[in-house]
């Protein structure tokens, strides 16, 4: 079961997520927003940043408090753990289709109109949600600790928010008192589906030059992916992995392909070399998207700046922070690996790619990492893991390795592949 646990959960570059009510279910006229309390100018939210998601903590009918991912590709509120649904004390629940980016079928949820929610002060009272009845994302195994559910849409929209990755916050403004940002570029936003897109530029290569509509999805962890126009362009990087496992939607696993395009551009930002996903289920995403786009930009992008996300004003603000020059790297080692047991303390390889640095030192699908450079991985984080194998060109580490009860020691030359 651990084994496969990749081909169920979010892996290391993407969440791909849709959300759809059926035309038929009319949801209740209340309020779908969080408002900040009146006596405040603005409160600032604290999350943790786990392999490229940010997540926070928040009580659902004054239980929790609960693990979510904060992201704006996120339509209505997601919870992915179904035991919830006995501990919210829900009254009121309807099955409906959820429809995600993947090989699978459609999966059942509930469908819940009245939850209040609550973010540190910040409150929705009558907040829709789908509860998906089986976690098959597993974001918990992926992420090292119990993740709950994904919330975007409602909050965005309720208020301005900044987002500060180098201090961890999330700074929620009242609406009355929206601060002036200086020294920023400020960018158009267009809200559509309940999600946010920008125009930007992608340069292939020297000679292919494409204005795209790309999705800014604080809940993917990849640089950008290029959906439409690469495969009939002949565009693709000189160099790049085939058969990428570039994540899995709600509805089984994505394929496809990772390279380098040339440069990006947002507004007066430019970025060289971007480490690109290039997914190839077309048919897949002609199902799951209603709103055209080209792409989106993911966390790997957007870390790099201090950020404002205005969607009562259609604008998103952009100021350069500290990691803005920081080269795009990918993995480095070839493995996919997950955090299992009661505390997520052990870490599990789940997939080696095929011709990488892991599989020519004889790494397995379900070896277990027990340490790396002496140190147990029990008292490392799964950020700490992933920095280490995407850190340098050519970089030897020693892996302590678990294989059926016998141990062994490894050294593994990290080798960039693309």
């Amino acid at each position: 079961m651990l084994a496969s646990c990749l081909q169920r959960y979010l892996c290391r570059y993407v969440l791909w997520l849709a959300i759809f009510w059926p035309a038929a279910i009319v949801l209740p006229a209340c309020a779908q927003t969080f408002t900040i309390p009146a006596h405040e100018h603005k409160v600032v939210i604290p999350f943790h940043f786990i392999r490229n998601m940010l997540v926070i903590q928040l009580k659902i009918n004054h239980c929790g408090p609960y693990n979510f991912i904060l992201d704006t590709g996120c339509g209505a509120m997601l919870i992915t753990d179904p035991l919830l649904v006995d501990s919210l004390n829900i009254k009121y629940k309807k099955k409906v289709k959820v429809t995600g980016l993947g090989e699978g079928s459609d999966l059942n949820a509930w469908m819940v109109p009245t939850l209040d929610v609550n973010i540190k002060g910040i409150e929705a009272k009558g907040l829709s949600a789908a509860i998906l009845t089986k976690d098959v994302l597993e974001i918990s195994a992926f992420a090292g600790i119990p993740i709950h559910g994904l919330i975007g849409y409602d909050f965005f929209n309720s208020f301005p928010v900044k987002v500060n990755f180098a201090d961890s916050t999330i700074t929620a403004f009242n609406p009355e008192k929206t601060p002036v940002w200086r020294k920023s570029n400020p960018v158009s936003l267009l809200i559509e589906g309940k999600k946010p897109y920008i125009n930007a530029n992608v340069s292939f290569n020297q000679n292919i030059n494409l204005p795209v509509k790309l999705l800014v999805d604080l809940g993917a962890g990849h640089s950008l992916s290029i959906e439409n126009g690469w495969n009939n362009c002949n565009s693709m990087p000189a160099k790049f992995i085939t058969a990428a496992n570039l994540g899995v939607g709600l509805s089984g696993p994505i394929n496809g392909y990772m390279g380098r395009i040339n440069q990006m551009a947002i507004g007066n930002y430019k970025f060289q070399q971007v480490i690109t996903a290039f997914p190839d289920s077309c048919s897949a995403m002609d199902k799951v998207f209603t709103v055209k786009r080209d792409g989106s930009i993911g966390v790997d992008v957007l870390k790099r700046f201090l950020i404002l996300f205005d969607y009562p004003h259609n604008k998103l603000y952009l100021k350069p922070n500290c990691a803005y020059k920081t080269p795009f790297e990918h993995d480095m080692s070839g493995m996919e690996y997950y955090a299992a047991g009661d505390n997520f303390k052990r870490i599990i390889v789940c997939r080696v790619e095929p011709g990488s640095a892991a599989d020519g030192i004889g790494i397995e699908k379900d070896d277990e990492i027990v340490a790396i450079n002496f140190k147990e991985v029990a008292r490392m984080t799964l950020q700490e893991i992933d920095q280490i194998f995407r850190s340098k060109n050519d970089r030897t580490v020693l892996l302590q390795l678990m294989r059926q009860n016998t141990m062994a020691k490894l050294l593994l030359t990290l080798k960039r592949r693309i």
